[in-house]
């Protein structure tokens, strides 16, 4: 037998090759196996932003909360210790992503409501450009691709509705 009749052959015999998880096709598609029906790509968005809070917020907020020098001040203290604790438990969406959705949930919450109580009415009256509040803003707008890729259907029948009785 020659090599292509042999090559031919082999891949006649070679049916159960199991399709690439990484196809487009395979992204979109609900993994009702893996992820209880939530699509690949959305899964995987949601593990690459719970790396980035991961690494870059905690980062930030443990650098803070371990170099801090003398007393702090009350709400300041909070937000820095909420920060740290988000990020760290961010860590945990990474490999438990449909689990740790209430954390990201967290972060779409505040960020949403950080650009419409300060961002916003700064913007609106012309001065946001240049203020304190630019650079945050601009990192916050970036709250729009976890609100696309978020499992919505998933997480109302999750965590709002009530639980169906079998």
């Amino acid at each position: 037998m020659t090599s292509i009749e042999e090559n031919k052959q082999s891949l006649a015999l070679d049916t159960t090759q199991r399709p690439s998880l990484f196809s487009v096709k395979n992204l979109l598609k609900k993994d009702y196996v893996n992820y209880e029906g939530v699509r690949r790509i959305n899964i995987y968005v949601m593990r690459f932003y719970f790396a980035l809070m991961f690494v870059f917020v905690g980062t930030e907020a443990w650098k803070v909360i371990f170099t801090h020098k003398g007393g702090w001040h009350p709400t300041i203290a909070v937000a820095w210790c909420v920060w740290a604790a988000y990020s760290t438990l961010a860590l945990l969406g990474v490999f438990h992503t449909l689990r740790m959705l209430p954390i990201m949930l967290f972060m779409i919450f505040y960020k949403c409501l950080w650009l419409v109580i300060v961002a916003f009415p700064l913007w609106s009256s012309g001065t946001l450009h240049g203020s304190p509040a630019e650079e945050m803003t601009y990192t916050f707008c970036g709250i729009i691709i976890p609100i696309i890729f978020m499992p919505w259907k998933f997480v109302l029948n999750k965590y709002v509705l009530p639980e169906k009785k079998q």
